[in-house]
């Protein structure tokens, strides 16, 4: 008789995985008017998707997607 773990007999659609999130500052007149339009004013971001040196991102209301470097750009900052 052999051992079934309990996680492998859940279908890997019930599996949950963690959001990750960064927080943004805007820097530049674009940006800032990104932030008020487009963000709500949400400094959050849900990170999408991630490569060695940058975020996807899209703000919490869904309105506003952007490929960002970990450590910004001219527009905006990231927050830790």
């Amino acid at each position: 008789m052999h051992s079934v773990h309990l996680s492998s007999r859940l279908p890997l659609s019930s599996m949950k995985t963690k959001k990750k999130f960064v927080n943004v500052e805007p820097i530049s007149e674009k940006a800032r008017f990104r932030f008020i339009t487009e963000m709500n004013y949400f400094h959050a971001c849900e990170v999408k998707e991630e490569k060695d040196d940058m975020y996807f991102v899209c703000s919490l209301n869904k309105q506003y997607y952007m490929w960002l470097p970990k450590k910004g750009n001219e527009h905006w900052k990231v927050v830790k």
